[in-house]
């Protein structure tokens, strides 16, 4: 019995590595011919349908109070109109492998945003020197790709302040629950922001830009079903079965998969500069993990 839960576990932290990690590829192949906003989109009204039903069949129920609708509602701009918006939005121009190492210091914000507030823990030393050493990877990086004119400088400065939005949202929910269950929640946030995001990408023209390629049908339905249900599913049973700290390994492996299927399916590649930003970011994500893990051990 024990052997079978260990296996569930596995597989659980495989799907959320492996999938995880791999979105960043596939929101790369399909802006490519399709328009970011009504990409984003298309994706959240695929999935919300089916994690809204999946909800239900587990029991769940709509929020009742006005106060939870106001908290998903405005959770779901921060992170995924916001944060992931941003991200999809970029990778029209900066390679997956780029976007997935810069949108890892999502956890360096979220240990910075966690010291806010009367509920704030105070930062150790160890976190404080990662998340220093993090932020300077990422100018590193950015830095060295502006300079080869890899993408134009809004794209970067939208995938620096896509973490931003994403820790943001992240924290503000743990600090105010709603009344409803997990997967409803999310399932809520998914359907906000895809209708904001549809009517966004009508009023900005971007309808006559669409295009139905093999390419985009395929990015949408991974995306929708592998990276919004299943990954999802796996993470929030996750949740309930390891250590938190355990479970925020994912914001270092996920880059590190970005960085491998890029370089594999599209051929992306880092110059020295670059690649010595990433060692720096990653190192200072596990570093900050690591810390947190201890802080909270103590």
């Amino acid at each position: 019995m024990r052997s079978y839960a260990s296996s569930r576990k596995v597989l659980a932290f495989a799907i959320v590595y492996l999938v995880w990690g791999s979105t960043y590829l596939a929101i790369r192949i399909g802006v490519h011919d399709a328009p970011p906003i009504l990409f984003a989109a298309l994706r959240f009204l695929i999935a919300a349908p089916l994690l809204l039903g999946y909800a239900w069949l587990r029991g769940a129920r709509l929020p009742a109070a006005g106060r939870d609708w106001a908290v998903i509602g405005f959770t779901s701009l921060l992170m995924l109109v916001g944060g992931n918006g941003m991200v999809t939005w970029a990778e029209q121009w900066v390679q997956s492998n780029q976007a997935a190492l810069i949108v890892a210091t999502s956890a360096l914000w979220m240990a910075g945003f966690g010291t806010l507030g009367t509920k704030g823990e105070r930062l150790g030393r160890g976190t404080l020197a990662g998340l220093v050493v993090g932020f300077l990877g990422v100018a590193v990086l950015v830095g060295d790709g502006l300079r080869l004119g890899s993408a134009p400088w809004p794209a970067y400065l939208l995938l620096i302040v896509s973490p931003v939005l994403w820790a943001g949202g992240s924290v503000f929910a743990r600090r105010y629950p709603v009344g409803c269950a997990p997967p409803m929640t999310a399932a809520l946030q998914i359907l906000i922001a895809g209708v904001v995001q549809f009517v966004l990408g009508l009023a900005v023209g971007e309808r006559s830009r669409w295009q139905w390629t093999p390419e985009v049908i395929g990015s949408l339905l991974y995306l929708a079903v592998f990276g919004s249900c299943i990954a999802f599913g796996a993470y929030y049973w996750l949740v309930h079965e390891v250590k938190p700290a355990q479970l925020a390994t994912y914001a270092y492996v996920n880059p590190a998969v970005a960085v491998l299927l890029g370089w594999l399916v599209l051929g992306e590649r880092l110059s020295a500069m670059q690649a010595a930003g990433t060692a720096i970011i990653l190192v200072s994500v596990i570093a900050v993990t690591l810390a947190s893990r201890r802080a909270t051990e103590h």
